[in-house]
């Protein structure tokens, strides 16, 4: 089974532009994730995927694998899966690159479904950690996902679900972050399928997915690491890289 990393990159980004190129101990943020990943040992390969020159060129003279993407995208996975068309490989692991610091053991528990008891059933598997603040439940920013028993999930939503009308059944919320295992096949099926419905009105991703019958195996991992998205990050990413 061949596994490779795709870490989609943009320039842009409407709360910290530029924010893959600022410092963070002395290499940029981007090419601090793509180390971070090539380090794991856990991958045949891994790439940077990108739309930006700076981005391609700073990857590349870091020694580093970088695809330039041949056409707009809306969506990182779109990005991805242009880029691994014509690739010959069986999982594709999606990091966020503005996450330096995604830890090795919980990319090892995702691709570890593709070889459990019913991973002839999953055709993509993702992250959620339990949420516990109320602000945090409520907030839209903080994409909630629902499960049945063996962890496929039911559904994705901005709203809190499951709504709790009874307060004292033992609910526990759970935020999904933003870590995909696709199988390549479920990757280029969600590439060349339209959006429907739902995931245009939640605005997430993985919603198509779900409303085409996919099935996506759900692993719950609370470690937290420091997504960069505000200037604040960065610097509370450089004390935690000293």
């Amino acid at each position: 089974m061949k596994i490779i990393a795709m870490i989609p990159a943009r320039y842009a980004a409407s709360r910290f532009p530029g924010k893959l190129m600022q410092d963070l101990a002395g290499k940029p943020v981007i090419v601090r994730t793509y180390e971070t990943a090539v380090n794991t040992n856990l991958f045949d390969d891994v790439f940077v995927v990108t739309d930006s020159d700076i981005i391609y060129d700073t990857i590349t003279s870091a020694g580093g694998k970088a695809i330039m993407s041949k056409k707009e995208h809306e969506c990182g996975s779109d990005r991805i899966a242009e880029a691994v068309e014509d690739m010959d490989v069986d999982i594709v692991l999606n990091i966020q690159g503005d996450e330096p610091f995604t830890p090795k053991e919980g990319l090892e528990r995702v691709l570890s479904v593709f070889k459990g008891d019913d991973a002839d059933q999953i055709d993509l598997a993702s992250v959620m950690s339990v949420l516990t603040n109320e602000d945090d439940i409520k907030d839209p920013n903080f994409v909630k996902v629902v499960c049945d028993t063996n962890n496929f999930a039911l559904y994705f939503s901005r709203s809190p679900i499951p709504y709790p009308r009874e307060k004292n059944v033992g609910l526990t919320y759970y935020e999904h972050k933003g870590v995909y295992a696709f199988r390549k096949a479920a990757l280029m099926d969600f590439y060349n399928l339209p959006m429907l419905p739902l995931e245009a009105s939640e605005k997430i991703e993985c919603i198509r997915y779900l409303e085409y019958g996919k099935k996506i195996k759900m692993i719950v991992d609370n470690t937290s690491g420091i997504e960069i998205d505000t200037p604040e990050d960065l610097e509370r990413a450089q004390a935690e890289w000293k």
